[in-house]
């Protein structure tokens, strides 16, 4: 018996020693390993990479920049059912372990035997933010070692809470989102508060596996990964069978890559706060989550964008279909076409509802075409009219025409049914400032900022016709005239003496000519003889300084006579703070786009401090001169080129149309005494818009657009006349005041035309005689 025992006891003796030493060794190697083990400092001061944001004024997100998605939020604000979802999903014992789920690792192990593969893992959630915050994703016993490990620190370091919220903000989700909140706006455009349960449950699903799981690219693999965590969470007793039930029906709203984004289109406007941010911060702007929140407002920015697209697109309609922008072969088979054209389509970038299609069919009557997705589309009536000249049934050899295979463009008109159409290929651009403060309200630098980034507010210098006129015209009234001087509009001619170069016979538009005509008449109708008569009155010289007050740079306008027709270059943006001047009583402002910008904790670290019209702003002209050019400019309106503005209903508008040598630039350039408004419309490499493509035409009619909806429910504004305005009235032939005096006119005090002399005294002294001895007095 006793030999029987001992012959037992030396391999139970031999098996417990190998314990032991295994137990040391074990130990000795933990405790090699857990000095290597990195500080919690990342954990306890989290910091994570947040992206730069860019918000309207009302706190409404146009723009976000950084290599990770990230929104940063606190455990307590996460619904529960997403909570219970994730550990339904990831770890459901998360709450009853010390970091390392010994239970769930047996039942890994078990599941994973019989099914003859690795189809469950053990990591918990404390071990995942353990892998995700110090370790790599090597499959490795020493990594798992370290991660078990570390996962016991940081149970004894921080709460479950405390590590739940690490987790739900550091985990990747795909489509460049890292934490739950994140990945809630990308896929669904959801905050986390109006998420569902079947929108959770995806959610929940994404850490397993996020590009296998995302919705976006897989979405049927997606949506059986949905069903497993709604079934585990069903199972856990998380949800009763009826949740689970209606949730598993419940069908999802992804919003794929080409889906607009923002609920306001604003591109170029986050795009320049984006370039200021950097300046300022370099590369940790796009980490630190920095706020920035402009000056842009929700409805004056949607206005302005539908008004340059509406524009834009009229002007294109107006010059007709230029046919489809590429053919692409069709194989004979069903199957290798539908590959053929979603590979071709998927190449093609659409335009907020200017949607590529593939022309299958194509008749005078009817046009089927190929969608993204395989969706087939019909055109037909009136949807077929933009193209009708590129629709025929026998085409000749080499005629562009719309056949089967031609690449076009799409869109559904507001009865719902489908158009042809095209992308323009001209560009616009509109800018809104206050004029008080230089607040920037709206600003879209193109029509689509994915196809061009180029800024043409603040990058585009253009040459700005007769809309340049009123700087000349302000510049006269310091000279002495008074929009009563009466100026003779007559053909001009310069020889090449003269000019330095060329012969110059500047002209009038349509070559109409009215002779002695009042300045504020001439304003009025835009009359170029009577812009170079007056800036040779007042000298170019005097002229090329005297812009400079209103932040133009003299070196972009020549001293040559063609300044008065405005030859010389500026941006939209100069343009809107020239204009601001007459607006808010001869102050220049400076335009400024960031109102403010906020920490990640929500600490404001800069606020703008911009100069005020009438309080600290630099007074550059009179603001008798101001009202002076506010009353002629709103006679460009009520009886000039702009009286188109007039079906907007108010008598506060005031502004001045331009229009660019053979039609290449069309501007109008316009104000309300609380916000003024900058329209352009051309070609990126300058040509012709078009016979009569003019600023009245082209321009104008983007302005009203935009100022029809900025202006709702304003109330109309007056027009106070400083101290120092006088009203007299004068004889509209001959703008002096007498007895044939019959309008009223304004004047500046000091500046009031002389009585009116013998008639027959007049008919003998040229017009130039009488400005002459005019300004010598």
């Amino acid at each position: 018996m006793l030999a029987r025992w001992r012959w037992w006891a030396y391999p139970l003796a031999a098996l417990f020693a190998l314990g032991v030493i295994g137990a040391l060794v074990f130990g000795f190697a933990a405790l090699v390993t857990i000095r290597a083990l990195p500080s919690l400092e990342s954990l306890t001061d989290y910091r994570p990479k947040v992206p730069l944001r860019v918000y309207s004024a009302e706190g409404i997100l146009i723009g976000e920049f950084g290599e990770e998605r990230r929104q940063v939020v606190k455990i307590d604000s996460v619904p529960l059912r997403l909570k219970q979802a994730i550990l339904a999903a990831e770890d459901d014992r998360f709450y009853q372990h010390g970091g390392v789920d010994y239970t769930g690792i047996l039942r890994a192990a078990y599941s994973n035997f019989t099914s003859g593969g690795l189809r469950q893992g053990a990591s918990t959630i404390t071990m995942q933010v353990a892998r995700n915050f110090f370790l790599t994703k090597e499959k490795t016993l020493n990594r798992k070692f370290s991660e078990a490990l570390l996962a016991f620190k940081i149970e004894h370091s921080l709460s479950k809470d405390q590590i739940l919220e690490l987790y739900f903000n550091q985990i990747y989700l795909g489509q460049r989102s890292y934490g739950f909140a994140a990945a809630a706006q990308v896929y669904f455009g959801k905050s986390l508060n109006r998420i569902n349960l079947a929108e959770a449950a995806m959610l929940a699903g994404l850490p397993k596996a996020p590009s296998r799981f995302n919705p976006v690219v897989n979405p049927q693999r997606a949506r059986a990964r949905q069903v497993y965590v709604l079934r585990r969470m069903r199972d856990l007793g998380y949800i009763p069978n009826e949740e689970f039930e209606q949730a598993e029906k419940q069908p999802l709203q992804i919003i794929r890559r080409e889906s607009q984004e923002y609920a306001l289109r604003a591109d170029y406007v986050a795009e320049m706060a984006r370039q200021a941010m950097y300046q300022r911060y370099q590369e940790d702007a796009y980490t630190r989550g920095y706020k920035v929140y402009t000056t842009i407002r929700f409805l004056d920015q949607e206005a302005a964008y539908n008004a340059v697209r509406q524009g834009v697109l009229d002007y294109d309609y107006r010059h007709g279909y230029r046919g489809p922008e590429a053919v692409i072969k069709l194989s004979a088979g069903d199957l290798k076409r539908e590959e053929i054209l979603d590979e071709a389509l998927q190449e093609v970038t659409d335009s907020d509802g200017i949607l590529a299609a593939v022309a299958l069919e194509a008749s005078p009557k009817r046009v089927k075409a190929y969608r993204k997705g395989g969706e087939i589309i019909e055109i037909k009536g009136d949807g077929l009219k933009f193209a009708e000249k590129f629709l025929t049934a026998k085409p000749a050899a080499n005629q562009q025409v719309i056949r089967p295979g031609s690449l076009i463009r799409v869109h559904k008109n507001e009865k719902g049914t489908w158009e042809i159409t095209q992308l323009p290929q001209v560009e616009a651009s509109l800018v809104a400032i206050n004029p008080h403060d230089g607040a920037i309200r709206a600003m879209v630098g193109g029509f689509d900022f994915n196809r061009n980034q180029f800024n043409h507010v603040t990058q585009a210098w253009r040459q700005p016709g007769s809309s340049f006129k009123p700087f000349i015209y302000s510049a006269s009234l310091e000279k002495g005239f008074t929009p009563a001087t009466v100026i003779n509009d007559a053909p001009l001619s310069f020889t090449a003496e003269e000019t330095g170069s060329d012969q110059w016979d500047p002209r009038n538009f349509g070559d109409s000519y009215d002779g002695p005509l009042r300045m504020r008449e001439a304003l009025a109708r835009s009359k170029n003889l009577v812009s170079i008569r007056i800036l040779q009155a007042i000298d170019v010289q005097y002229a090329q300084d005297y812009v400079r007050r209103f932040g133009f740079d003299p070196k972009q306008h020549p001293a040559y006579l063609a300044m008065a027709l405005g030859a010389g270059s500026v941006t939209p943006m100069q343009m809107a703070v020239g204009y601001a001047a007459f607006a808010n009583g001869g102050f220049l402002i400076s335009p400024y786009l960031i109102q403010r910008v906020e920490d990640v904790n929500g600490n404001v670290v800069e606020q703008s401090k911009p100069a005020l019209a009438g309080e600290n702003a630099k007074q550059i002209i009179d603001p008798r001169n101001a009202f002076l050019m506010s009353s002629m400019m709103r006679d460009v309106v009520q009886r000039g080129t702009a009286t188109r503005a007039k079906q907007l209903g108010r008598n506060d508008l005031a502004g001045k149309t331009g229009t660019t040598s053979n039609y290449v630039d069309a501007w109008f350039c316009g104000y309300q005494p609380d916000l003024v408004a900058i329209a352009w419309i051309g070609f990126d490499n300058p040509r012709s818009l078009g016979d009569n493509e003019t600023g009245g035409r082209a321009a104008l009619p983007i302005w009203m657009n935009y100022m029809d909806k900025a202006l709702k429910g304003v109330p109309v504004a007056s027009y106070s006349a400083p101290s120092g305005i006088t009203t007299a009235r004068i004889n509209p032939e001959t703008g002096l005041r007498g007895s044939g005096a019959t309008l009223e006119e304004y004047f500046m005090e000091e500046q009031l035309p002389p009585e009116e002399e013998d008639p027959i005294d007049i008919t003998i002294r040229s017009v130039e005689d009488i400005i002459n001895d005019f300004l010598s007095n």
